[in-house]
């Protein structure tokens, strides 16, 4: 009967676990320091939409909670009657900027990741059905994309509200007509290296629909470069949204959003009541900021070609 084997200080030591790809995801990311400074800014600006009526010293669109004689105070001044300090100043219609700053960062993340999220449901359909059919199926939807693609986003959006009218929801279907062909035009690039594929054919040889295999085999290795171009674009809904908002042909004026804030203070920047716009917008770039720098890093990690 042989001896059992004995493990010597001269063993060759245990090979350490290789990383998952979310390991490595999570790991690079980390280390990159713009990344982190872009996700803190992008976590605290959910946060405080989140949490706006809990936090918010002032319910600015509660119309019995306004003075009319705190109207466009400066920073730093206490209301008439002593109860609130206005840290950031009040606007034209005496609500408190900090509190309305809140209320609308709200109201724009609502709307461009409503929109986002609908126009990437919506494109990642029409693209990877073009990249399945192919033939005079992938001609006539990549034709409409082409024509979407070809008007600016502002002239679109503009058209549609001038025919909705006002309002949030008419401004998610605006956003949505505006930004879905780009979803399609990724999809359908990230679908036909997946089209080509073997798990593909053995799916089509298992006679499994193609609603199946679109959805649930294509559909998640299609994902990665359309998140990022969710993350992105989510930033470009919200920077339009503020655009539209500022013309007047956005979310009404009874709605809280970025856009209208900086509208309502345009008015007053001549006769120095700077602040009614300059902290809105600051708020909107913060936001904006946020969301590219993680969009970006997003990028270089899941696609090796952008990378620096």
């Amino acid at each position: 009967m042989s001896e059992p084997a004995v493990l010597t200080a001269d063993a060759a030591p245990v090979p350490p676990k290789p990383e998952t790809p979310w390991q490595r995801l999570r790991r690079e990311f980390l280390a990159n320091r713009l990344a982190v400074l872009g996700l803190v800014l992008l976590v605290a600006t959910v946060l405080v939409a989140v949490l706006a009526p809990w936090i918010a010293p002032q319910d600015p669109y509660d119309i019995g909670k306004l003075d009319i004689f705190d109207s466009k105070l400066p920073p730093g001044s206490r209301s008439a009657d002593g109860a609130i300090t206005y840290w950031l100043g009040t606007d034209g219609q005496a609500r408190d900027l900090l509190s309305a700053i809140f209320y609308g960062l709200r109201t724009s993340l609502v709307v461009g990741g409503v929109s986002v999220l609908a126009a990437l449901a919506i494109g990642s359909v029409v693209g990877l059905v073009a990249a399945y059919f192919g033939g005079w199926v992938d001609a006539l939807l990549m034709r409409i994309v082409d024509i979407q693609l070809s008007f600016p986003a502002i002239l679109v959006a503009l058209i549609l509200l001038a025919i909705l009218g006002k309002g949030v929801d008419k401004v998610i279907i605006a956003l949505i007509i505006v930004q879905w062909a780009y979803f399609a035009r990724a999809a359908r690039g990230a679908a036909l290296v997946e089209r080509a594929k073997e798990y593909v054919e053995a799916a089509q040889c298992m006679s499994l629909g193609w609603p199946r295999v679109l959805m649930r085999h294509m559909l998640p290795n299609c994902m990665p470069p359309l998140i990022v171009i969710a993350t992105i674009d989510l930033a470009h809904a919200i920077a339009l949204e503020s655009t539209l908002s500022f013309l007047g042909v956005g979310v009404p004026v009874t709605e809280p959003s970025l856009g209208m804030l900086i509208s309502n203070g345009f008015e007053f920047m001549l006769s120095g009541h700077y602040w009614i716009s300059f902290f809105p917008g600051i708020a909107l770039a913060v936001a904006i900021i946020g969301l590219n720098l993680v969009g970006d890093h997003l990028r270089d990690l899941l696609n090796p070609h952008h990378a620096r």
